[in-house]
């Protein structure tokens, strides 16, 4: 679903002579293609949940430069990272809400039976599963760590 999305906003893209889109959903398939090749070799298949995560990646990566360009009084390169990271979020769903992360985590961890740290890779696991491209990892598995920590 999400590669005919790319497709077709390349192609709207293209016809409206928007430059910069174009060039972002253009990484964003050469990325796509690059991950393809490594599904390959390991005989898997991409699946949304993987597409949506190389996407999170990708806005990662743009805000990580964005941050070093404005930093060094960069504003005309920190101006493309900002657009590039709004083309695309664009392709990802909204995010979560805390509350909704909070009550997504003690969900996960009645589902596994989670006790301890320990299980803390089970939760992760059953978080990823039903909320890729929604949730920040990052900060859900501080949260799971607080929460089977006591």
């Amino acid at each position: 679903m999400l590669r005919e999305e790319f497709t077709s906003q390349l192609k709207i893209a293209m016809k409206g002579g928007d430059k910069r889109r174009v060039e972002t959903i253009r990484m964003i398939t050469a990325a796509l293609k690059d991950k393809d090749i490594e599904a390959r070799v390991s005989g898997k298949d991409i699946g949304e949940d993987e597409i949506l995560g190389l996407l999170q990646k990708l806005v990662k990566s743009r805000q990580e430069s964005l941050e070093i360009y404005q930093q060094n009084a960069r504003p005309e390169l920190a101006e493309k990272e900002a657009e590039e990271i709004a083309i695309i979020s664009s392709f990802l769903p909204q995010p979560m809400s805390d509350e909704d992360v909070v009550a997504a985590i003690k969900s996960a961890i009645a589902e596994t039976g989670a006790a301890s740290i320990k299980d803390m890779g089970k939760v992760i696991a059953a978080l990823k599963a039903q909320h890729a491209g929604k949730m920040d990892f990052g900060k859900a598995s501080g949260l799971v760590k607080a929460a089977l920590a006591g």
